[in-house]
C-alpha cells in the first residue's frame, strides 16, 4: 500500500507542470453558479448517501498532495461532464455548489464509487479507493463558490 501511494505521488509535481496552468482558486464564471428552480433536485442524491458512508474520513485530507493528483484526474476523468473548472457543464452540475461543497467527505466518496447512473454520473467503484479519495480532496479543495456568483441553468 506504501509503495502505490507514493507511485501515486511520484509523477504529481512533474505533471502538475504540464496540466494546468492555472491557479485553484481561479475565478469562477457567473454563468456556472446561477440559482435554478429544481437545482436542488439535481444535488439531492449526495443527501442520500447512507450514514455509515458520510462517516468514512479522507485519509488525504490534511496531504496537499492529494489535491494536485485529484485535479489531475478530475481534468482527465470528470471535466468533460461537470466543465474544466468544475462549475457544471452540459452533462454534470457545478461541483463549487454550496450542497456539494458542505456535504461530508464520505457522501462525495459514495458517489463517486456508486455514480447516478440514471442522471448519468458513471460508476467510479474500479477507480482505485485512493484515486476516489484524491478525487475528493480535490473537490473540497474548490471550496464554495462566491455569495454573489449565480448557478448555470439545468437542462
Amino acid at each position: 500500500m506504501r509503495i502505490r501511494r507514493a507511485l501515486l505521488f511520484i509523477s504529481v509535481p512533474l505533471m502538475s507542470v504540464f496540466f494546468f496552468s492555472s491557479a485553484l482558486g481561479q475565478e469562477t464564471s457567473n454563468r456556472a453558479l446561477k440559482q435554478e428552480p429544481g437545482a436542488e433536485l439535481v444535488y439531492s442524491e449526495i443527501r442520500k448517501a447512507p450514514e455509515k458512508a458520510r462517516a468514512k474520513r479522507n485519509p488525504f485530507e490534511k496531504d496537499p498532495n492529494a489535491v494536485a493528483a485529484g485535479r489531475i484526474l478530475f481534468e482527465l476523468r470528470c471535466a468533460e461532464c461537470h466543465g474544466e473548472n468544475a462549475d457544471g457543464g452540459k452533462k454534470g452540475p457545478s461541483l463549487r455548489a454550496v450542497e456539494i461543497q458542505d456535504a461530508e467527505p464520505g457522501a462525495i466518496f459514495w458517489i463517486l464509487t456508486n455514480g447516478v447512473v440514471r442522471k448519468g454520473m458513471p460508476v467510479w467503484s474500479k477507480l482505485p479507493e485512493p484515486q476516489r479519495w484524491q478525487l475528493v480532496s480535490f473537490i473540497k479543495s474548490l471550496g464554495p463558490p462566491p455569495a454573489n456568483a449565480s448557478r448555470p441553468p439545468l437542462d
